[in-house]
């Protein structure tokens, strides 16, 4: 049924990464290590879209002159050989890699094999073949990616004692790096982490007539008041910070009454000792001195071919467009593996060779290499009757599921039918996030001072409390939102900082939530366009020409 499963996928994620797979052909195009040992390897890039040669994005080095080569109209090479040339150059090299470098020109390689067995012809005999292989291609991409991922150079070589905050600041260092500061900052736990999504609020203020603003979601789970102050006040350079921002959370983040654990574990942290004695992290401010080596991509020929090759694309085989969104990848010793947030009965477990899925009453499973048509090794599931002992590496599963925008996407539907036939009904009166409710405090104490924060530099600060489920708003609760709603009504109007409450706006939209309290992508998307069309929020203007891509 596994196998099954990962066959069933195997479309729709081609689908989502094959615009993805296209511009990491134009940005992976060179490399800094050696050519394959190909007739191809010989010429320049041309993308599929355009003649002109391009413009290397990675591992650029000004300093240095490049070749200027001719490059032929259409190439002649036979697109299914040199696909699994790559390939096999691809495979060989990942039996060895064992460092980023390594691990970026497999993936460099991959993605010139997808973009060649891509190019087969539609009219080929050979089309339907090459249509699996692509599949198969993608995931070996995904995975060297994932590879390289977890070997990269960390922002700081100290811990806040939080993998997702480790995680979301490099992102944000890098993000800040490629396209500069963001023009609005999401900040909260998770429930902003995946309550707002940036990219739905860009594009719908573009439609509203705000268009080009650059919008990040810096949200860390188990985030309060004092670990926000945290991030604005201490954590992040002045010169990093935004033109407005964006708080969405609760009540819970505010009651001083309960412990505050993950501020409690930063501010332990050996980061937080170093920041007190005034070093900042920070990503390496000058790009690496490497000569980047260039591959050749098949061309678009005059008979468009390959353009009619890369829209030869299956749909999903469930059918609808954003089912793809409900596949997650996890890393395993020798490959990825599928999770999938729809399906309950899932469950994962350690083995020797990475986190493998469980089925209730199902045999365990591990990857094991096996060849394939003699090009790439490919990932097989071999049933074993029990688990190795062999340690591995554990991968942070939100880290992973994060995009490039700081937005944790998720697609699973809140069902109070069967929610709690697996997790234990937990009333406000026993629930420690209402423990010793107090609105004043510590929290009180770091969102007064974000406040001032934010208004002594001119940054416009809107707070949105997030939508609840009825099912969560029991009579403990419901008072304290009600609590939470005037404090946060009056100190708007004191302060300056704008107030919206969205709390109680779908009651009865389950299909909204991921669960009782948290939405899932689609309430954030709903989020972000409510935001976007509120009229008396006056947004910036974009601050720099530099775009997301």
């Amino acid at each position: 049924m596994i196998r099954r499963y990962i066959a069933s996928i195997s479309t729709s994620i081609l689908k989502r990464t094959c615009a993805a797979a296209a511009l990491l052909a134009l940005t992976l195009g060179c490399s800094s290590t050696k050519p394959p040992n190909t007739a191809a390897a010989s010429g320049s890039i041309e993308s599929a879209a355009a003649v002109q040669s391009p413009q290397p994005i990675l591992a650029r080095n000004p300093n240095k002159s490049r070749k200027s080569v001719s490059v032929p109209s259409c190439p002649q090479n036979d697109a299914f050989t040199e696909s699994v040339n790559f390939a096999t150059q691809a495979s060989n090299l990942a039996q060895s890699a064992n460092s980023k470098q390594d691990w970026d020109e497999v993936a460099a390689l991959w993605v010139q094999a997808v973009a060649w067995m891509q190019a087969v012809p539609p009219g080929s005999p050979r089309r339907a073949f090459a249509e699996k292989k692509v599949v198969e291609y993608m995931r070996n991409l995904a995975y060297s990616q994932q590879q390289a991922g977890a070997t990269r150079s960390q922002a700081s070589t100290v811990s806040f004692s939080s993998d997702l905050l480790n995680e979301q600041l490099e992102l944000y260092l890098s993000y800040v790096a490629a396209v500069g500061p963001p023009d609005v900052l999401i900040v909260g736990s998770s429930r902003a982490l995946q309550g707002v999504d940036p990219k739905q609020l860009k594009q719908s203020l573009a439609q509203q007539g705000t268009p080009g603003l650059k919008v990040f979601n810096f949200s860390v789970n188990g985030a309060t008041a004092q670990v926000v102050d945290f991030q604005l006040r201490r954590l992040l350079k002045p010169d990093h910070l935004p033109q407005m921002i964006v708080w969405a959370d609760g009540v819970r983040g505010f009651n001083s009454g309960r412990d505050d654990r993950t501020f409690n574990s930063i501010v332990d942290s050996e980061g937080s000792q170093l920041l007190a004695a005034g070093i900042r992290p920070e990503l390496p401010s000058d790009e690496p001195n490497v000569i980047p080596q260039c591959y050749r991509f098949p061309q678009r020929c005059p008979n468009n071919t390959f353009r009619r090759g890369l829209t030869s694309v299956k749909r999903p085989l469930w059918g609808g467009q954003d089912t793809h969104a409900r596949i997650k990848f996890q890393s395993s010793g020798t490959g990825i593996l599928p999770v999938a947030d729809t399906h309950p009965k899932i469950k994962f477990q350690s083995s020797g060779t990475g986190i493998l899925p469980v089925a209730e009453n199902a045999a365990r499973y591990e990857l094991k290499p096996m060849a394939a048509d003699g090009a790439t090794p490919q990932a097989q599931l071999i049933p074993v009757s029990r688990p190795t002992t062999v340690a591995i590496r554990q991968v942070n599963q939100l880290a992973e599921a994060i995009d490039s925008n700081g937005f944790m996407p998720i697609s699973g539907t809140y069902n109070p039918n069967t929610y709690y036939r697996e997790r234990a009904y937990v009333s406000g009166q026993y629930d420690r996030d209402y423990k010793d409710f107090n609105l004043g405090g510590k929290q009180a104490k770091a969102f007064n001072s974000v406040v001032a924060f934010t208004k002594a530099r001119k940054i416009p600060l809107i707070f949105v409390n997030l939508p609840l489920t009825d099912d969560y708003l029991d009579g403990t609760r419901l008072w304290a939102e009600q609590q939470f709603r005037q404090r946060m009504d009056q100190l708007s109007r004191q302060k300056g900082f704008a107030f919206r409450d969205l709390s109680q706006r779908w009651p009865g939209r389950n299909d909204y939530f991921f669960d009782p309290s948290h939405l899932n992508r689609f309430g954030a998307i709903a989020v972000s366009r409510l935001l976007a069309t509120d009229s008396s929020i006056v947004w910036p203007r974009p601050k720099s020409r530099r775009t997301e891509g």
